[in-house]
């Protein structure tokens, strides 16, 4: 415990009904005077446009980027801008994919960045990672915090359901990648860190027990899974890794990436992996399939629009995307027919 470990952490989270009009005090008191406003097509007329003009009326120069992908290209082309403009911060407005290109664009000029999610579909709203393609590994790489995250309530509530359902999957699946980095530590003598680890389990934990509220779409619903999926952005803050956030299940979603691109949601995939690495670990794989079931998450191949074979593929390819992360998956060993009986016990195929 010699060495040094540094926790970056937002400096100020703001969740509830209404807050996207806080974003021009937000700056203001950040002394920001010329923003970059990262969007999506659609999610310039949900939030963007609103978002500059609030900045406008605070007398802030703002300046928009549209972009529809989380590629290297979008990424590299917020660096231009970002260069040529010389802004004070940036702003991502919108789902995911948009936030992680702003983010990690931000990351590369050295700017703080603000996250103002549109949808709750996984925990990359408030993490310290990014998931962007053109980089040669399909997992997330480390990126900075954002200074600052405002989740409005509204706005995501306004959402199509499925992102919804898709971040309340990801962050229900923080149970199994606890697990994994427990018994790596246990096994392989990694370092583990029970504040971290706490905070994930507690994330995953409430929002499991909110689920008729978030199924029933109630405000209190989705502040709580605002709250958890921020949770777990500081969590892998703290630990200084996506450990606490990220395991065996995450790595089967990242297969099916490779093996069936754009079949499903990021969180939707790792609810399935959840499953089946739950049953692996000895969790009680049966009550977190149900507790997904209410919230409306996916559970079957079927469900993600993918074949039985192409689950079989994942589970047997997911431990080789990151070999040096020791998970169950490292433990068990599967093999073609262990891995398809996995998911046939599961119900997933």
């Amino acid at each position: 415990m010699n060495e040094i470990h540094t926790i970056e952490l937002p400096r100020l989270v703001i969740v509830g009904r209404g807050v996207i009009k806080k974003i021009g005090e937000v700056s203001c008191n950040f002394n920001f005077k010329k923003a970059f406003i990262v969007t999506g097509r659609k999610t310039l007329k949900i939030a963007g446009l609103q978002v500059s003009s609030i900045l406008h009326e605070n007398g802030i120069d703002v300046k928009t980027i549209v972009v529809n992908e989380a590629n290297l290209e979008n990424v590299n082309l917020v660096k231009t801008k970002s260069f040529e403009d010389r802004p004070d911060v940036i702003i991502g407005v919108g789902g995911g994919k948009i936030i992680d290109v702003a983010k990690l664009g931000a990351t590369y000029v050295k700017l703080p960045f603000i996250s103002v999610p549109t949808t709750a579909s996984h925990d990359g709203i408030s993490s310290c990672v990014a998931s962007i393609k053109g980089l040669g590994r399909p997992y997330s790489i480390k990126a900075n915090v954002p200074i600052a995250v405002l989740g409005d309530s509204t706005i995501i509530s306004e959402s199509p359901y499925r992102f919804t359902a898709s971040g309340c999957g990801d962050v229900i699946s923080k149970v199994v990648a606890v697990s994994d980095w427990k018994m790596a530590h246990e096994i392989k003598g990694e370092y583990y860190g029970e504040y971290a680890s706490s905070l994930a389990v507690m994330s995953s934990t409430l929002v499991r027990s909110n689920a008729s509220h978030i199924r029933d779409r109630l405000e209190s619903g989705y502040r709580v899974l605002l709250e958890a999926l921020v949770s777990c952005g500081v969590a892998m803050s703290i630990a200084g890794s996506s450990r606490p956030c990220s395991g065996s299940e995450h790595l089967f979603s990242h297969a099916l990436d490779l093996i069936a691109p754009n079949s499903a949601l990021h969180g939707e995939q790792c609810s399935v992996g959840a499953i089946l690495m739950a049953k692996l670990h000895d969790l009680d794989w049966e009550l977190l399939a149900r507790d997904l079931k209410i919230i409306g998450v996916p559970t079957t191949a079927k469900e993600l629009s993918v074949s039985r074979e192409d689950v079989v593929k994942a589970l047997l390819m997911a431990r080789t995307i990151r070999p040096e992360r020791f998970t169950i998956l490292n433990k068990v060993n599967l093999t073609k027919e262990s891995a398809e009986k996995l998911a046939i016990d599961c119900g997933v195929i």
